[in-house]
């Protein structure tokens, strides 16, 4: 079986925790390479994963001819600047997300993988993949409620630490930026279109200036996705999809479903309810198998990089939306 070697820029929790143990475990990913810029900290992180190789800076890493793609899960702001000189280097890159600090900054990037045409760039949204969302896109497709008029999301967790990322605005903090990405990607995926005018109600926190609470209504003209997510309000997490016909939920984790049973989406329709059973499965490893695949067959990837631009159009529609007090149209559109 053929397999993408992975090389992972820095000992980011996200990675080390969730998306490393996840790979080394895919069909057509193997992780051989970790750096960091502490070469003790790369070493002792490699040792505990049982990756083969480590290094003590970034550069190194790209310079490193048996790595095939970079994973990229650095803080906000270094996303782009690393990503392109990944593609500089020779190297396909996964990028989590969001993709940049704003849609120019995602747009450079766009422009940089245009350069290098040969090599595969993709966003790092982990939820697309799993086959819950798989099997609620579909119900929406196939016309299983009927035509899909409002989708209501709520995630939240919390997480009151001053050293944390989140709080620190220059490296892209606040909750829109970490999770409220979610959503808004969500929203236009399952209605398949680009919203007219988003409004948002942001409450930042005073002592960071970073976004901590965020409630949005997308309108999509046929409906609307509304949304809340905050970082400081108890976890919870649920998707509800509104049909003319027809309701889907999905209520445990939708964005962070557990590996090691399986999860359950329910339709109900006609006053009947279908529990929906989906095989156990790590959504993390499905990334980056079908990732490695678009590499391996030279197929583009399943989700475009210019999806990642336009979901920062929005975000960045919601953010002026919150500052001005009225409806925004995302991209000048």
């Amino acid at each position: 079986m053929q397999k993408i070697r992975i090389g992972v820029l820095s000992t980011a929790r996200i990675g080390v925790q969730k998306v490393i143990p996840a790979m080394q475990k895919g069909e057509h990913t193997e992780v051989v390479a970790i750096a960091s810029r502490s070469l003790d900290k790369a070493r002792d992180m490699a040792r505990h994963l049982g990756i083969p190789r480590w290094h003590g800076s970034y550069e190194a890493l790209l310079a490193d001819a048996d790595v095939d793609a970079v994973y990229n899960p650095l803080p906000n702001d270094q996303h782009v600047p690393w990503s392109i000189r990944a593609l500089e280097a020779g190297k396909h890159v996964l990028c989590e997300k969001p993709i940049g600090l704003s849609a120019a900054q995602g747009r450079q990037l766009v422009e940089a993988a245009r350069r290098h045409p040969r090599l595969k760039v993709m966003e790092a949204l982990m939820y697309r993949h799993h086959p819950q969302w798989r099997t609620a896109k579909e119900l929406v497709q196939t016309g299983q409620i009927g035509a899909l008029r409002a989708i209501r999301v709520f995630f939240s967790f919390y997480k009151d630490d001053p050293g944390n990322i989140r709080y620190d605005s220059a490296r892209g903090g606040g909750v829109l930026m970490d999770i409220g990405c979610y959503a808004t990607s969500l929203s236009r995926w399952l209605f398949n279109a680009e919203p007219q005018r988003v409004f948002g109600l942001l409450v930042n926190d005073p002592r960071f200036g970073v976004d901590c609470l965020v409630s949005a209504m997308l309108d999509f003209g046929v409906g609307h996705a509304t949304f809340t997510c905050s970082m400081q309000v108890a976890p919870f997490q649920q998707v509800h999809l509104a049909g003319v016909a027809g309701h889907i939920e999905l209520s445990e984790a939708p964005f962070n479903p557990p590996d090691d049973r399986p999860c359950v989406v329910s339709l109900q329709r006609g006053g009947e309810v279908r529990r929906l059973e989906l095989d156990v499965c790590n959504q993390y490893t499905i990334q980056g198998d079908r990732f490695a695949e678009a590499i391996l067959h030279e197929t583009p990837v399943p989700i475009p990089l210019e999806d990642a631009v336009r979901n920062m159009e929005v975000i960045e529609a919601l953010v002026a939306s919150g500052c001005s007090g009225g409806w925004v149209r995302p991209g000048g559109r």
